[in-house]
């Protein structure tokens, strides 16, 4: 009676072990999270290369940002964000997940030239996170949405600083 006990508990604890195991392994995507804390970390910075070729920089780990000229190269001057600039980009980031798996590429074939890319890098708590968003599909996912959201208000803020408001204005465009 007591084989039968040890043997009936064992198999209903593979049967639950193959049961998990399934379960995990069903998953369409891994999502991975780290949780932001709170406040504002004090190592908190970011770089952001955006537009065609990339050209573009927000650097807050050097406190600049160039400007693309198009035809005449690029430009960079020293910018930096308030203490407040930086709790509102940290802020948006957090209700975005940017820590978080995301879905750049969408399901589609229709690809489009010239396109712009964003490239992120950010540290929080001494680990570094990185994003690529590419526009050159003709429709972009939902994660893609939130990240060039995201770029257009930091850069909205960079617009409105003295520093960039100095700079040459673009000389040419992309076809």
């Amino acid at each position: 009676m007591f084989r039968n006990k040890f043997k009936e508990s064992e198999t209903g604890l593979f049967v639950l072990l193959l049961t998990c195991f399934l379960l995990a392994g069903c998953s369409q995507e891994k999502q991975v999270t780290i949780n932001m804390p709170e406040a504002i970390p004090s190592d908190f910075d970011f770089i952001v290369e955006f537009g065609v070729g990339k050209r573009n920089v927000i650097n807050t780990y050097e406190d600049t940002v160039t400007k693309d000229l198009v035809a005449d190269g690029t430009v960079t001057t020293n910018l930096t964000f308030t203490t407040e600039e930086m709790d509102m980009i940290y802020q948006k980031m957090k209700e975005i997940n940017i820590t978080g798996t995301k879905n750049f590429i969408p399901q589609t074939n229709c690809l489009r030239k010239p396109f712009s890319e964003d490239e992120w890098e950010i540290t929080i708590n001494l680990e570094v996170f990185t994003h690529t968003v590419s526009e050159q599909y003709c429709e972009i996912s939902d994660d893609a949405k939130q990240l060039i959201e995201l770029r257009n208000y930091v850069f909205s803020l960079v617009k409105n600083k003295e520093e960039y408001k100095k700079l040459p204005e673009a000389n040419g465009g992309y076809e």
